[in-house]
């Protein structure tokens, strides 16, 4: 069984596109709303909240694992491997698979982040080693606001504020290095206009096939577990998987 990771409704964006290439795998998602956003905590906290929902998705069956939250990245430098007992292969995160998508890319990239991915400085030294101009945009708050709910208008203002500066002509595109702001992808579309958008989701989920199929054929089951329920939580899982069948548990 897959498990995925997020720290709420962001990640869904990633089990979306992994269940359209994998249809009959498994599925384990675990959202940390109680402890979300994690876009804003320190490498300490995220390391330690990674931990947690790698041993929560493991205590339930999973035996590979996504990390569907590029601020988490930067804690899985840590020794997973031998801590929780995974194999390299089993554990996915966001960085490798989205850098490598743009390996013969010629043009500078803009990365919209949280603080604590563009703080890690992941994206830049990978991007940087392969010869790739790219520049950071932080935008404090969205991903907390798009997770417990805020008007489109409201997302408009907090994107239009950090762009304000930027000319985006200069680049070839905007990577969305936060699994939240695809759900905003509306409110990008409206303040930034005809831009170049990238979600990872897709380039991970094409990581987990080559990874994990066929060991990680199943049923096509789907599990959701939360840290704590909202209505919001609620509402994205409905608009993302529509046509799935799934219960959503509240961790004990």
């Amino acid at each position: 069984m897959i498990g995925i990771f997020d720290s709420g409704s962001g990640g869904l964006t990633v089990l979306k596109a992994i269940r359209e290439q994998m249809p009959s795998a498994d599925i384990l998602y675990f959202g940390d709303i109680k402890n979300a956003p994690y876009g804003e905590k320190s490498r300490e906290e995220l390391s330690r909240l990674t931990v947690n929902s790698i041993r929560v998705l493991q205590a339930r069956g999973a035996t590979s694992i996504v990390s569907a939250c590029n601020s988490v990245s930067a804690s899985l430098a840590i020794s997973l491997f031998d801590v929780l007992g995974l194999a390299q292969q089993n554990l996915i995160e966001m960085v490798g698979p989205t850098v490598s998508s743009f390996k013969d890319f010629k043009k500078p990239i803009l990365l919209a982040a949280t603080p604590a991915t563009i703080f890690s400085e992941l994206y830049q030294n990978a991007f940087q080693m392969l010869g790739i101009e790219i520049d950071t945009v932080a935008i404090p708050k969205l991903a907390g606001a798009i997770e417990f709910g805020i008007s489109t208008i409201d997302q408009e203002r907090l994107i239009a504020a950090v762009f304000a500066t930027r000319d985006m002509k200069k680049y070839g595109a905007l990577i969305l290095a936060c699994t939240h702001y695809p759900l905003a992808l509306v409110s990008f579309r409206k303040v930034l206009g005809d831009v170049p958008f990238f979600d990872p989701a897709e380039a991970v989920a094409s990581r987990v096939k080559r990874q994990l199929w066929p060991r990680e054929v199943g049923d096509g089951k789907l599990r959701l577990l939360v840290s704590r329920d909202t209505p919001q939580f609620r509402s994205h899982v409905a608009a993302m998987l529509p046509d799935a069948s799934y219960v959503i548990e509240m961790l004990d």
